[in-house]
């Protein structure tokens, strides 16, 4: 840790110095990403200042243990309680920190929840994740904005497409990426039996244009009459767009924007993030081979956590977490959940 420090240290000189300089100013996207690591790299340097006026604390207090007044020496080991575990922490914050940031946390985030297996009942749980999800923003101060929403038949959700921006959204909302499995009685089910559904969650950083180039010619764009659950048309122009890239066969569909312009360019921003997040699945995929991920970024076609409501339970199962509080966790009260997850991925790569 020690290597890492002096050289996050230093780096945080250089980081000043630049910032400092007036042709900074004159670039604002090298300003906005040299303000981001500057704030980094600034609480790593107020940590660094604490652990070592604790370090020349505990130090003094220690000797003092060897004093011959019993009182001194009481006192030695008070002082020796309080700071030994303040210390502890510090440096376990400190690791974490030193741990090389994902440029992409920072980013805004597109959001897919769709139904899987369970018919209606998917369809509303869909809807309930997405609720949460929508009310788990609120409570961090970001802002949703709906791009595409398939509605279901008894008031659920097929599939549902939302942007979510404000800080540092991706870095929190990455591991929500996977499928979610309910367990409870439906309201339509007369002999009170459990039944199990699904919803698959893609959690995808927004991409800017140095991420991912998209070339005009490979795109095929089609527009068509938006339309609401059970086929019936919402409006009487041509506004849907369905934009599908040849390369790679992926299709965007968007209709609830008001205009076909609005619709075409929101369709071609989840198409960018869409092809941004294979990109970091095969980057993903070769890091996979080298060591084993326990967290990573999120397979969607595993399952990650249930929702029992029965046992008012949820249980995120890659680091075998159970919290017994499933109503708040619908609230969006998922903090405990997604601060646990960050920091069994920042154990891992510490540990790497």
């Amino acid at each position: 840790m020690k290597a890492r420090l002096q050289a996050a240290l230093a780096r945080a000189a250089a980081v000043e110095r630049e910032l400092a300089d007036p042709a900074t100013t004159g670039d604002p996207a090298k300003l906005k990403a040299l303000g981001r690591e500057h704030a980094r790299l600034e609480r790593i340097r107020k940590l660094a200042l604490e652990r070592e006026k604790l370090a020349e604390e505990r130090g003094q207090a220690e000797e003092f243990l060897e004093d011959v007044d019993p009182q001194l020496v009481e006192l030695a080991q008070s002082d020796l309680d309080r700071i030994i575990p303040r210390l502890e922490k510090v440096d376990a914050d400190l690791r974490a920190l030193l741990v090389p940031p994902d440029p992409l946390d920072d980013r805004d985030v597109l959001m897919e929840v769709r139904a899987g297996t369970g018919g209606d009942e998917a369809a509303l749980f869909a809807a309930e994740l997405m609720r949460m999800y929508t009310r788990y923003a609120e409570q961090r101060g970001w802002k949703t904005e709906i791009v595409a929403l398939s509605e279901g038949n008894v008031g659920g959700v097929k599939e549902a497409i939302f942007s979510v921006k404000g800080a540092a959204a991706f870095g929190r909302l990455r591991y929500e990426s996977g499928v979610h499995r309910v367990q409870r009685v439906p309201a339509t089910e007369a002999q009170g039996r459990i039944h199990t559904s699904a919803a698959t969650v893609a959690v995808l950083p927004e991409a800017e244009d140095v991420d991912v180039r998209i070339d005009e010619k490979d795109l095929k764009i089609d527009v068509f009459r938006s339309s609401g659950p059970g086929g019936q048309s919402v409006n009487t122009t041509d506004s849907a767009v369905r934009v599908t890239h040849t390369p790679t066969g992926l299709v965007v569909q968007c209709q609830d924007q008001k205009s076909q312009l609005q619709n075409k360019i929101r369709a071609l921003e989840v198409l960018r993030a869409r092809l941004l997040d294979r990109m970091i699945a095969e980057q993903e995929a070769k890091r996979a081979q080298e060591r084993r991920s326990m967290v990573g970024t999120g397979d969607r076609s595993a399952k990650i956590r249930t929702y029992n409501f029965p046992q008012n339970r949820v249980t995120d199962h890659r680091i075998n977490l159970t919290l017994h509080r499933l109503e708040e966790i619908l609230e969006g009260e998922l903090d405990e959940i997604i601060d646990a997850l960050r920091l069994a991925s920042r154990a891992e790569h510490v540990a790497s």
